[in-house]
């Protein structure tokens, strides 16, 4: 299982093809349906979002369309853009390339005007040329693959850092934590693998060695091989850049082979479901990367309270950075004057320090945030993950 990370470049080229190809059939079908076509000039603006809603990641998928309905609400009520109310329109992608690239499809069927949607990386890449051909403005909220700002798409916009910043912040952890020897595993997803790169390359750029380096199949039961592989290795520090379902596992799975160091995990894995699945007794020692919740955050207390009280549920991960993907949209489009994507995306590039629960906004000339605003979160009582380390002392 374990794999050599400068093989990565492949599923990089092979991307890149898939994406010129669909490119290419969209130029003779997109027809010039999106941020230009009529549904603009109607009283309604709507702004499309591709979420999981089925499947093992759905949890994510409603957590981001309650925090963007709270951003649309709240802007509708306050009288728009321009006098036009904003319309949420909301599409499955599964997590799924497939299902993604047949949702993005029939967003822009529907005439959005703007993409504030994007979960999983693998699952949003492949709607890049789609977006840009119907000339539809991104803004993501939790995708952050390097990837998605490397394919040089001028629409495109991270609300979330990027994955070189995640893995600086995990860096910056494995130094405080004393680690010297460090064990780096993805899941060959896109996210989980760009994340691992980037990490594997910080980490032996600040000294660290990188003793065990793999790849696992992701939906497997049984990552033993793997669990005692990382004990072999002498390592004393654990990133594991997957999703949590696999992650739990391999967690549970090293402790009982003898791993007693920390096991730190992506964003992917940062939800309750960590605990559930790795069991009781099993979560010492786990942190994770990831921006802060809303029960993180200073001041956000009454924007909790709206939020139970609008859905009935407590707000989870990715639910603010939806929110604000929505607001940074509709800025952009009030600034611009219009919906057409040229000028909505200039006035992307002219926010400067714009407010969000991540901090002060301004983009950089790739689209993605100037700080990622990452910290280390670990497992608390209840078995959520709450605030350990904003890194913001160094």
């Amino acid at each position: 299982m374990t794999s050599i990370r400068s093989t990565r470049g492949w599923q990089r080229a092979r991307f890149a093809a898939v994406s010129a190809a669909v490119a290419t059939v969209l130029a003779g079908c997109a027809g010039g349906v999106g941020g230009s076509g009529d549904d603009a000039s109607g009283d309604t603006l709507k702004f499309g979002l591709l979420a999981p809603f089925s499947g093992s990641e759905s949890a994510f998928g409603e957590y981001m369309k309650n925090g963007a309905q709270m951003a649309v609400d709240e802007i509708n009520a306050d009288g728009g853009i321009d006098g036009k109310e904003i319309e949420l329109v909301t599409e499955d992608d599964a997590c799924d390339a497939t299902t993604a690239v047949s949702a993005a499809n029939k967003l822009v069927s529907q005439g959005i005007v703007a993409s504030v949607g994007g979960y999983c990386s693998g699952a949003t890449l492949p709607t890049l040329p789609i977006f840009l051909q119907a000339e539809v403005p991104m803004v993501i909220p939790a995708a952050n693959s390097n990837a998605l700002p490397e394919s040089d798409q001028e629409n495109v916009f991270l609300i979330n850092g990027t994955g070189t910043q995640q893995a600086e912040a995990a860096v910056k952890f494995a130094q405080k934590e004393g680690a010297t020897k460090v064990a780096v595993i993805d899941d060959s997803t896109d996210y989980s693998v760009d994340l691992a790169d980037s990490f594997a390359e910080q980490a032996s750029e600040a000294g660290l060695e990188i003793v065990e380096d793999a790849t696992v199949t992701p939906k497997e039961k049984d990552y033993a091989a793997e669990a005692n592989k990382i004990v072999g290795s002498g390592a004393d520090f654990v990133y594991w850049t997957g999703y949590y379902q696999e992650g739990a596992l391999i967690n549970r799975q090293a402790k009982d082979a003898g791993y007693e160091g920390t096991f730190l995990v992506g964003d992917g894995s940062v939800d309750a479901s960590f605990a559930e699945i790795t069991g009781e007794g099993y979560t010492e020692n786990v942190y994770g990367t990831f921006t802060q919740t809303p029960d993180m955050l200073e001041g956000a207390g009454d924007w909790i309270a709206e939020y139970k009280e609008k859905f009935g549920a407590e707000p989870g991960p990715y639910s603010t950075q939806s929110y604000d993907a929505v607001r940074v949209a509709a800025e952009a489009i009030k600034e611009a004057g219009t919906t057409d994507m040229a000028e909505v995306v200039d006035a992307l590039h002219g926010l400067d320090g714009f407010e969000t629960f991540a901090g002060p906004l301004t983009f950089t000339d790739q689209g993605t945030r100037e700080q990622g605003g990452f910290a280390i979160v670990t497992i608390g009582d209840d078995g959520t993950f709450v605030l350990h380390d904003d890194l913001l002392d160094d």
